[in-house]
């Protein structure tokens, strides 16, 4: 069985789209591979991370250990791929990419979700503040150890471009040619912006599934949202007394396919205006993925409804209180006494301790923080080493 060249597996794609063979390349040279695009290898790298292993056991919404039905992390990226496959597809943009981009998003987010987020960029507020965009970079730039020539996994220029969504201007100058486009104004690949709105797609109706399946939001709540009430009431009119999880699941269902629907379309509308002839017209234009304007408000009033209902719900606050508590003591605790780390955390001479700090907190699962503070906190005979 012979494989296609990797050109071959990208003749279809737009002339706007991102291809392997004009890959800005890797700032550490290595062999092509004879059966596998660069962003091909790219994925598969993030998958085989350990930092995509440690997504299964980190927040989304709730704490891993309170249910599990719940989204993580990992299930989070999987669905974020998904749906970002699905519009590339349609658009004729690079699936690859676009998919690399999206299981890599979140491999430097926190324990806790964006409490957790929280928490750890105001115990670094003195040392340089805490990005989980750029603490993604670092994972895939430097953190990971899985090669004999060199930290991190190497990723092409058009992965991490995507991997960085936001990035400070003082942070986006120490980058070089990565952070440039921040500094001035410019756009990333579409692949790029394509899995920055898929997040957004993915992340509001599966927090509204959870928020259903735990009992912090009710259907009558929902049924102030524009975009929720509409898709309900077809629902209930094509499936007269369906009910329970079924009715839930098909009106996310339908949510999920309009935003798509509605992004393909006036994504290639926005398209077709900008006429872009490469990426790098793509660069010089402005945003060009994106929802219609009647699209866009009702999933703003959505995400307006999820921080009022969700995410501020009481016992969500609760277990975020919780959460930044450990993961302020536990900053605390290593910035007091460096010996309580592990060796390969301890700074030596001109290492700074605070940011190696915040690379070993930020890569704990929720359960590995909740254990860790315990055995640092909690005096019992059972709290042995190990």
């Amino acid at each position: 069985m012979t494989t296609a060249p990797a050109t071959d597996l990208e003749a279809h794609l737009a002339p706007y789209a991102a291809r392997s063979a004009r890959t800005r390349g890797r700032v550490h040279a290595e062999p092509a591979s004879s059966s596998r695009s660069e962003f091909q290898r790219d994925r598969d790298r993030v998958i085989h991370s350990t930092a995509f292993r440690r997504l299964e056991y980190k927040t989304q919404v709730f704490v891993n250990h309170e249910g599990d039905l719940f989204r993580t992390r990992l299930t989070h990226s999987l669905e974020v791929a998904q749906i970002a496959r699905s519009i590339a597809r349609n658009l004729r943009l690079n699936e690859d990419l676009v998919e690399a981009i999206s299981l890599a998003h979140d491999l430097g987010h926190t324990p806790f979700g964006h409490a957790g987020q929280d928490a750890l960029n105001g115990c670094m507020k003195n040392h340089g503040g805490f990005e989980h965009n750029l603490q993604s970079l670092l994972v895939v730039d430097e953190l990971e150890e899985r090669y004999g020539g060199f930290n991190g996994l190497n990723l092409t220029f058009e992965t991490r471009e995507g991997i960085l969504k936001h990035c400070s201007r003082v942070n986006a100058a120490a980058l070089g040619e990565l952070g440039r486009r921040f500094l001035e104004g410019a756009q990333p690949s579409l692949e790029a912006q394509l899995a920055n709105l898929a997040d957004e797609i993915a992340y509001n109706n599966h927090d509204i599934d959870d928020g259903l399946r735990s009992g912090l939001l009710t259907l009558e709540q929902l049924d102030e949202v524009p975009m929720w009430g509409r898709h309900r009431a077809e629902v209930a009119a094509a499936f007269p007394g369906i009910n329970g999880r079924r009715a839930i699941n098909e009106t996310v269902r339908r949510m999920i396919n309009t935003l798509i629907v509605d992004l393909i379309e006036t994504t290639g509308r926005n398209i077709a205006a900008a006429n872009p002839k490469s990426i790098a017209d793509v660069r010089a234009a402005g945003p060009l993925v994106s929802f219609s304007p009647k699209i866009h408000e009702e999933a703003a009033a959505l995400k307006r409804f999820l921080f009022r209902h969700l995410y501020r719900h009481y016992l969500v606050m609760r277990m975020s209180a919780k959460a930044q508590r450990i993961i302020t003591d536990l900053f605390g605790a290593f910035m007091q006494d460096s010996r309580l780390l592990p060796p390969q955390y301890q700074a030596g001479h001109g290492a700074d301790q605070p940011r190696l700090i915040a690379h070993y907190i930020a890569g704990m699962t929720d359960r590995y923080a909740i254990r860790e503070h315990r055995r640092i906190f909690a005096v019992s005979e059972s709290n042995s080493i190990g």
